[in-house]
């Protein structure tokens, strides 16, 4: 059977060091068994054979800990790293030139696509340097799954047929630019993403000044800033 064990560094440190989990889970794996602790049974050893361990853990930091070098030594360590940037531009950009077909939509909205894909990266980004994990916050990991999360937003709502209705009422009706409400969009999307996580005001308001400042900055030209 093959024991897979999440989160494998997440057990509390005591003041001696030790990871009690941990040392239970290294006994298992060294010795094949545990004795028994009850009354009756105490001293008696109980085997336990046939099984494989599998262990997954973020790097240490940020509140997270690292594990003992005397449990490590038992796992063939694999390092994960996240794809560079240039990769995540292909894979999203790949999707977003499918759904933003010039054939189903007017040039000011193709043309969102790249710095829809910049903006994401950059405050995807951001809050990964900014809103580091702590013990009080070990939940603050900002992966590649919020990235996918933002235009997993975007493209539900632009794939429905209504989307093309929205572009021809904003024009017609509303005078409203089709690339602002993609904007507004993905604004809301960053949002239901990222601030979901936050426990505090003070980091809902720092990633608040991040957006606003991300915003200007990639969607200066859409916007009607200028230079200054």
């Amino acid at each position: 059977m093959t024991v897979f064990i999440d989160d494998f560094s997440m057990p509390f440190v005591n003041l001696w060091g030790d990871q009690i989990t941990l040392e239970i889970t290294r006994q298992l794996i060294e010795a094949r068994g545990f004795y028994f602790l009850t009354k009756d049974d105490r001293g008696y050893y109980k085997s336990i054979e046939g099984l494989q361990f599998l262990a997954a853990m973020n790097h240490p930091g940020g509140g997270r800990n690292d594990i003992p070098h005397r449990l490590k030594r038992h796992f063939f360590a694999i390092n994960m790293t996240p794809p560079s940037q240039r990769s995540i531009e292909n894979i999203y950009g790949r999707i977003l030139e499918v759904l933003f077909n010039p054939k189903k939509y007017s040039y000011e909205v193709t043309q969102m696509r790249v710095p829809l894909i910049d903006a994401t990266i950059t405050i995807w980004d951001a809050v990964k340097r900014r809103l580091l994990p702590s013990p009080a916050k070990f939940h603050y990991t900002f992966t590649i799954r919020e990235l996918a999360r933002v235009f997993q937003g975007i493209c539900k709502v632009a794939a429905q047929p209504e989307f093309k209705a929205i572009e021809k009422c904003l024009n017609i009706k509303e005078k409203i630019k089709p690339e602002l409400y993609l904007i507004g969009l993905w604004r809301h999307e960053c949002e239901r993403t990222f601030v979901d996580k936050l426990i505090n005001n003070a980091d809902k308001k720092t990633f608040s000044d991040m957006l606003d400042k991300i915003t200007k900055e990639k969607f200066r030209d859409t916007l009607g800033f200028d230079d200054e």
